[in-house]
């Protein structure tokens, strides 16, 4: 309970951050073209960036809760270094193909907005080096129970962006937004770094040690992870693609509601799963599977609840909320019109989104992937097939059907999950608690 409630204090912090952030972005730019190319730009990259994070932090996390002294140090400092020889190609592949990526990110881009696309691609390309590097210090930290630095990650980039946007608008234009965020994830490395150094100056590792663990070992877990977490992110990268399509300014007002509905899922998910998942661990090192059942239960009943209600209040309150949130300089009341829209047809991924991730992060945690992985299948290829089915018959310019794929994929997914949790749970015994099929 006080490590969700010190997460949950930096999420509060981060999402006020946040929409300061975005509301900046809507008076500067509001729903017209250029605010298009950012979204096409940053929109993917934060995506990947909140990815390779969350990989770090739920499963490599795990990996070394279950280790202690010599051998912790040792796997830790045996998977830093494999972690940083995949970042550093990461980024530069990101900076020198950034061409292609956004003909691929936003094939309905003009020419001038594909461009500008480009540039801010290639701008916040260090930034994926940064925040994977960031998440590698950030794991040791939470080993030792420490969430508020960690915990810091996305206000330093909010805080960056702003300061960006505000401070280079005159000098750099909209670059100053791009420029902003690669000094935001920057500073947050740079405070990981430095309160881990007690940390990783009491870590000991032999050699004998290190030759031991292999890299089946470091990259198996967090690999199956990062594609979940990939295939769950998918939704949105296919989502923005098709808004590109669908008429200038949709894929600004998707990238309005993504940040609407994420606040009720970092809020929702993330204080749970954080403080949750180190727990579970450690159950499962000790084999208290059981006891990890019962807890696992307890998290996903709430959840349910909480979305619901959140689910509700949010489609019910959407304009008036918009409005009071964005409503100002550039963000007109026709862009409050257009972004309330498109949020009706993607709030109820809400739902699916946020009983699934957890499930499956709890999942990860037990070292029980398999199930979440054959789920996290559905809801990309579900989005795929109708946001295709619908572009085909001209119905996207309709923006309450903009997330209709999103919504539709990740319902679809939780429900596949709880299917085959509950066919696996009849398999294995009778009458066992309902996530111990995994």
């Amino acid at each position: 309970m006080r490590g969700s409630a010190v997460v949950g204090a930096c999420i509060l912090l981060g999402n006020f951050t946040g929409f300061f952030r975005v509301g900046v972005t809507a008076y500067l730019l509001g729903t017209h073209a250029r605010a298009d190319s950012l979204a096409v730009a940053i929109g993917p990259l934060d995506t990947l960036n909140t990815v390779i994070l969350n990989t770090m932090l739920f499963a490599f996390v795990p990996m070394l809760m279950l280790r202690e002294g010599a051998s912790r140090g040792a796997l830790f400092a045996r998977a830093s270094r494999v972690f940083l020889t995949i970042l550093f190609p990461l980024s530069a592949a990101i900076a020198l193909f950034a061409g292609p990526l956004v003909s691929v990110l936003g094939p309905g881009l003009a020419a001038a907005e594909h461009q500008q696309a480009v540039t801010l691609l290639r701008l916040m390309a260090p930034s994926t080096l940064c925040a994977g590097a960031s998440g590698i210090f950030s794991s040791l930290l939470y080993t030792e129970r420490r969430f508020i630095v960690p915990g810091l990650n996305q206000t330093c980039i909010n805080l960056g962006t702003i300061a960006g946007a505000l401070l280079l608008g005159k000098a750099a234009g909209i670059n100053g937004f791009a420029i902003g965020y690669t000094v935001g994830t920057a500073l947050q490395l740079l405070l990981t770094w430095r309160a881990s150094a007690d940390v990783r100056g009491n870590l000991s590792s032999g050699p004998e040690l290190a030759g031991k663990i292999t890299l089946g070992d470091i990259l198996l877990k967090p690999g199956m992870f990062l594609l979940y977490a990939g295939l769950i992110a998918g939704n949105i990268v296919v989502t923005r693609r098709f808004a590109t399509q669908a008429g200038s300014g949709m894929a600004a007002a998707f990238d309005y509601c993504i940040r609407c509905v994420s606040v009720f899922i970092a809020y929702m998910v993330y204080p749970v799963a954080t403080s949750l998942v180190p727990e579970i661990a450690r159950l499962k090192g000790a084999n208290e599977d059981q006891r990890a059942y019962r807890l696992i239960d307890r998290s996903v009943g709430l959840m349910a609840i909480a979305a619901a209600v959140s689910l509700a209040i949010g489609i019910a309150i959407r304009q008036p909320l918009i409005a009071i949130l964005f409503e100002r300089g550039n963000f007109t009341a026709q862009s409050t019109e257009l972004v309330s829209e498109v949020f009706l047809g993607f709030a109820p991924s809400l739902l699916g989104w946020a009983l699934m991730d957890l499930i499956a992060r709890c999942f990860f945690a037990m070292d029980r992937p398999r199930l979440p992985l054959i789920a996290a299948f559905v809801p990309v290829t579900v989005n795929v097939v109708l946001m295709s089915a619908l572009h085909a018959q001209g119905r996207l310019m309709n923006p309450s059907m903009l997330g209709l794929g999103a919504s539709a994929g990740l319902v679809a997914g939780f429900l596949t999950l709880f299917t085959l949790i509950h066919l696996r749970r009849r398999a294995a015994n009778p009458a066992p608690s309902l996530v111990e099929a995994g």
